[in-house]
């Protein structure tokens, strides 16, 4: 057997390997500098490897190694941190440490006043996402960070290769715009269909799993900040034992919102009819999700009519999202000018800005979202 290979007994189970052209001080630097412990090492004679573990992880450092110098993250200095310690170092063999939390997206940038479209025939945009979904973005810029919207398609259909997973949000839906998708949520009970006109509300920490979908679908997803984490959990199954229905998760509640068991009013803020989805109340007001359609007098409020009465441009707190489900209206500004959004178009209002919507086609259907963002 080779001097620096071990019998499976002696092995730990996996290893990152780290070239280096010196042991004796690269072990010196990781066990008296990081706080690594000194494993192995072999041959006695002329060393060419060691084994280190440590903070989680599983070194072998080699001599007879050519690879580039590797980076490695610790979440402290194992010296203890101060203000004018440094944030990363150099090993003798030139792996690079960084010390501190893994790097994080940017701070929210200077909110604009701007109002931001997105044409819904634009070409192109489409990226490859995560369990092989497309995605298209929906609001250049994306708020300065604090907000993306989402066209979400999976093209094919069939089995999604997603696992159980929850995400690190302040707010998160989800809207099936088209063909269906099958979903379960931690505490929920068994796995549902999303159809068309469907919407949940994802609070922060929840559980859940993509199984499946129908060729062509799309999603439509809405989420606080623009950019979040991802985290996997290996060990839980879904769908839980558990039914916990109005379970607390970071001061939100899951809400599914059934399309076909909708009640539509006419709103006196626009005119239009308005299906609320219990977004608002289920969020304590951090966000609110309602679909909006052309109205008519009687009592089929979601029918179509031609034009709404306008209603005065006013400025809301918090941020205005809108896309186009079908149909077309106008987006009025304070200074009269009008706005025509059609065809899967969307616009981003910020805080402060006032408009108002204008004239509907008799076949508009409208997803509307209103979020409360912290600078």
């Amino acid at each position: 057997m080779p001097p620096d290979e071990l019998s499976d007994d002696e092995l730990p189970d996996a290893s990152v390997v780290l070239p280096c052209a010196e042991l004796a001080p690269t072990i010196t630097f990781f066990v008296e500098r990081l706080g690594f412990r000194l494993d192995r090492i072999s041959p006695a004679d002329d060393p060419r490897a060691a084994d280190l573990s440590g903070h989680g992880l599983q070194l072998r450092l080699r001599r007879d190694a050519h690879d580039p110098p590797a980076t490695l993250h610790l979440p402290v200095d194992p010296l203890g941190a101060s203000h004018d310690s440094p944030r990363e170092l150099r090993a003798p063999n030139g792996t690079r440490i960084e010390f501190g939390e893994v790097a994080r997206a940017s701070s929210p940038g200077a909110p604009s006043r701007e109002i931001v479209v997105d044409r819904g025939d634009a070409p192109g945009r489409w990226v490859a996402g995560r369990a092989g979904m497309r995605y298209r973005d929906l609001v250049p810029g994306r708020a300065g960070g604090r907000f993306i919207a989402s066209r979400i398609q999976v093209p094919d259909g069939g089995p999604v290769p997603d696992r159980v997973h929850f995400h690190a949000v302040r707010a998160q839906t989800i809207f099936c715009v088209q063909g269906w998708v099958r979903v379960v949520y931690e505490d929920q009970g068994e796995p549902f269909v999303l159809e068309p006109g469907d919407l949940v509300l994802q609070p922060p920490g929840i559980r859940h799993r993509v199984l499946e979908s129908s060729p062509g679908l799309e999603v439509l997803e809405c989420a606080c900040p623009a950019e979040h984490d991802t985290h996997f959990d290996h060990g839980l199954e879904l769908p839980t034992r558990v039914l916990r229905p109005a379970r607390d998760f970071g001061g939100q509640r899951f809400v599914r919102s059934i399309a076909s068991d909708a009640t539509w009013d006419v709103c006196a803020e626009t005119g239009l009819a308005c299906r609320d989805t219990g977004v608002a109340a289920a969020t304590g007001g951090v966000a609110g999700v309602r679909v909006l359609r052309a109205a008519r007098a009687g009592p089929d409020a979601h029918a179509g009519g031609d034009a709404q009465p306008m209603r005065a441009p006013r400025p809301d707190a918090g941020y205005r999202f809108l896309h186009v489900l079908g149909g077309s209206v106008e987006l009025v500004r304070a200074d009269g000018d009008a706005l025509r959004l059609a065809g899967r178009d969307s616009v981003l209002v910020p805080p402060g800005v006032p408009c108002a919507l204008g004239a509907a086609s008799a076949d508009l259907e409208l997803f509307e979202l209103r979020l409360d963002v912290a600078d």
